[in-house]
């Protein structure tokens, strides 16, 4: 089961402005839009089991900003992930906003902390983990008894020697393990008022893979994006650069999709391939019209299917069903458990087709 590699990490007794208290759960009602001493919770560790306990209301998001998770990599050993948090506020902020000190600075700082709650980059998403899976599982070595999976896997999720680009990284970890894989480049990107830009993806990047022994053959650029805005030295540098994209639960504003399509369509390489993965938590038309936004604006679907983040069959194997985009008597009470996994391309002309084709024939 996917969720059972992820565990909160010992805590860590260390001091320092509490920050995050304020932070929501996502509700997603806006459509428009080192060492320390350490403290086992009972509480953590029995959340670590609800999936199993309840499958059908499996998380979509786990932890808490600021939080450290442990992800367990069958392919790369134990993860550390920071989750992004806020800002740091002063220790006496509540005396300060008591004696009447609300000017200019409290107003950016409301400001900023209602955008980084918009953009709910203070979890890590169970659509990221099925980005890792994948791209582990391609990495593997082969064996007799995964033969037929590690075959899929490595068509569909093998990044060595990609370039590679996630958008809306957050905790960032399809990068982490993009990078482990040997991708020879890896841009981790999310939007410049992210919260994830405060330590979270630095921390996560230099835990994991700049000090990991020795350390993967890979670069990895920590860059701000924002979608749609290609006005800057890193979008000029790096247009049709990356082989792959992953965009994991980037969907839930669907004013931005278009924005969203035209950052693809910018950064994405001649014949690359774009990964989608997205849970159900906003409703699966908000889903379908992100791939109806794609269609219409230069995309095709190699490939699309629904995903079970619970259970596998018999075989190890996953479990999938054909995607639809409605589909009779869901709820929110039965869809936690499902994802959607769409691998994204470029139309191909007919002109462009009988060109390739000729290359082809030619000895």
């Amino acid at each position: 089961m996917l969720h059972s590699r992820l565990r909160p990490a010992p805590r860590r007794n260390v001091t320092r402005p509490v920050t995050t208290a304020a932070v929501p759960a996502p509700n997603f009602q806006d459509d428009e839009l080192n060492n320390s001493d350490v403290e086992e919770s009972t509480e953590d560790l029995f959340s670590t089991f609800l999936p199993h306990l309840f499958p059908d209301d499996a998380p979509s998001f786990h932890g808490d900003p600021g939080q450290y998770l442990l992800y367990s990599s069958p392919r790369y050993g134990e993860l550390e992930i920071m989750i992004p948090s806020y800002p740091g506020q002063s220790e006496k902020r509540s005396e300060e906003v008591a004696a009447g000190l609300r000017g200019n600075e409290e107003k950016s700082g409301r400001n900023q902390t209602e955008e980084g709650r918009q953009l709910f980059a203070h979890f890590l998403w169970s659509a990221g983990m099925v980005v890792a899976d994948g791209v582990e599982t391609a990495d593997r070595p082969m064996t007799a008894d995964e033969g037929a999976i590690q075959t899929e896997a490595r068509e569909m999720w093998s990044v060595k020697g990609e370039t590679v680009m996630e958008l809306g990284a957050g905790a960032a970890l399809p990068s982490l393990v993009c990078a482990l894989a040997n991708a020879s480049l890896v841009a981790v990107t999310d939007h410049p008022a992210s919260p994830a830009f405060t330590g979270a993806i630095d921390f996560n990047v230099n835990r994991n893979v700049l000090q990991r022994t020795p350390p993967p053959q890979t670069t990895v650029l920590i860059q701000p994006h924002e979608w749609g805005n290609m006005a800057d030295t890193f979008s000029e540098s790096y247009k049709g650069k990356f082989t792959r994209i992953v965009a994991a639960d980037c969907y839930w504003m669907r004013a931005q999709h278009e924005n969203l399509v035209r950052t693809m369509d910018w950064f994405l390489a001649l014949g690359g391939k774009v990964w989608c993965v997205a849970g159900f938590h906003t409703g699966r038309a908000i889903v379908a019209g992100f791939f109806e936004t794609a269609l219409a604006n230069g995309f095709e679907i190699e490939r699309i299917f629904e995903k079970d983040l619970v259970s596998r069959d018999e075989h190890g194997g996953e479990i999938r069903r054909e995607w639809v985009s409605e589909r009779e008597g869901e709820s929110p009470e039965n869809r936690q458990r499902w994802c959607v996994v769409a691998v994204l391309q470029r139309k191909t002309s007919a002109a462009e087709g009988e060109m390739d084709g000729d290359a082809r024939r030619r000895p």
